[in-house]
């Protein structure tokens, strides 16, 4: 109890010297603000930056653990063997996010004229599995396969080349199969990384016949695709392997894992980590530094005063706390503060925009680490700054102070 009040009082005290010397505090926090200010805001925006690295590869080689099963065989035959056999594994392993992923062509009659479309071929589960990013309206739901007129997402060109039309409004694109038409409701656009100059459409597996009809063939036979938890990818893509050679015969199908992670040993984004963490040291560095100076120079003309507390009896160990607790607490409140201001920057919806370009589906918070980092990183440069100081107060005489 007596150590925790003895710390108080040093507080308190610290906190009265600060406010009678608040002018000159002030200047020297500043530094100190802006630092930890910076400090955290690096850490805030990496942190935006490596969610966003890591959905952008996620989006396209799926989600940690992706597997991926590719036919060898083509034949129409084959590929009923192949589903049969997928299904089959599918409900053994329980395996709950699969989607078949195809490709095909699908003649558009735009406002200009009739366009090949390229469209890729999907089932429901694929957006939660690839991170698909709908800019406007909804994804597809198990209940779209049922419906008569086969809805289909597309991407911003294809948007664009309808007209705009607001989604609410129900808008509609005619698909040519031959002599006859087919209406497909339009009822998402998509949000791509790049500005592609083509129209693509995204159609489910089980609407492809309806819309692309007999006569349109897909480009190269469809893959098979299951997110699985990372940690039975292994033993479960070996276990696949063996049950389609099984089913089909010996290497009828190539199995492997296609996530970022499947060849990468350690932490793909390490370096980015790496690299954050020199900025923030540097910028910890040019902090502590400035207020060492400053800090140093506040001493000097405090030397009367420090002598007239030597004079009444105050020791050297209370000195050295009083001047170090005097820095301690002024960077904490100037921490404080550049951690406020960092969370405002960080967390503005502008920011956010500018830095995902809009493609981050879960933006993340503000990390609880810079918050405490810069925190720490305060108390830490105060202390710092503060040592200097508290050893020339310390080896101050009372005669000379009180000569000064």
């Amino acid at each position: 109890m007596n150590a925790l009040s003895a710390l108080w009082g040093a507080i308190v005290e610290a906190w009265q010297e600060l406010r009678i010397h608040r002018t000159r505090v002030l200047l020297s926090l500043i530094g100190v603000g802006v630092a930890v200010c910076a400090l955290s805001s690096v850490v805030g925006f990496a942190g935006i930056a490596e969610q966003g690295m890591r959905e952008g590869n996620e989006r396209w080689g799926g989600r940690p653990a992706l597997i991926a099963v590719h036919p060898v065989e083509e034949d129409s035959a084959s590929e009923e063997r192949v589903d049969a056999a997928w299904a089959t594994i599918l409900k053994r392993h329980d395996i709950r996010y699969s989607s078949k992923v195809g490709n095909t062509s699908l003649p558009v009659q735009f406002r200009d004229g009739v366009t090949s479309v390229m469209a890729q071929t999907v089932d429901p589960a694929f957006a939660t599995m690839h991170r698909t990013v709908v800019k406007d309206g909804r994804w597809f739901r198990p209940a779209d396969e049922e419906l008569l007129a086969p809805p289909i997402i597309v991407n911003e060109v294809f948007w664009r080349r309808l007209g705009s039309p607001s989604l609410a409004a129900h808008p509609t694109a005619t698909v040519l199969q031959g002599e006859s038409k087919v209406t497909a409701p339009v009822i998402g656009v998509v949000k791509t990384p790049e500005s592609p100059d083509d129209a693509m459409a995204i159609v489910l597996n089980s609407a492809v016949g309806r819309l692309a009809g007999a006569q349109t063939l897909p480009f190269g036979a469809p893959s098979l695709e299951a997110w699985v938890p990372p940690e039975v990818a292994t033993p479960l893509v070996e276990a696949i392997r063996t049950e389609f050679d099984q089913a089909l015969g010996k290497d009828a199908v190539s199995v492997d894992r296609i996530d970022y992670l499947a060849n990468r040993d350690g932490d793909p984004l390490l370096p980015l980590k790496l690299g954050v963490g020199g900025i923030a040291v540097l910028i910890l560095l040019l902090g502590a530094l400035g207020l060492v100076n400053i800090a140093m120079v506040t001493v000097r003309h405090r030397i009367r005063e420090i002598g007239v507390r030597r004079s009444f009896g105050a020791t050297s160990a209370r000195i050295f706390f009083a001047v170090m607790m005097e820095s301690v607490v002024a960077t904490v409140v100037a921490g404080a503060a550049g951690v406020g201001l960092s969370v405002l920057a960080v967390k503005n919806p502008w920011v956010e925009e500018q830095l995902g370009r809009g493609m981050i589906a879960d933006m993340p918070p503000f990390p609880v680490e810079a918050a405490v980092l810069g925190l720490v990183a305060a108390t830490a440069v105060g202390a710092l700054a503060g040592l200097l100081p508290a050893l020339v107060a310390v080896r101050v005489k009372v005669i000379d102070a009180i000569r000064y």
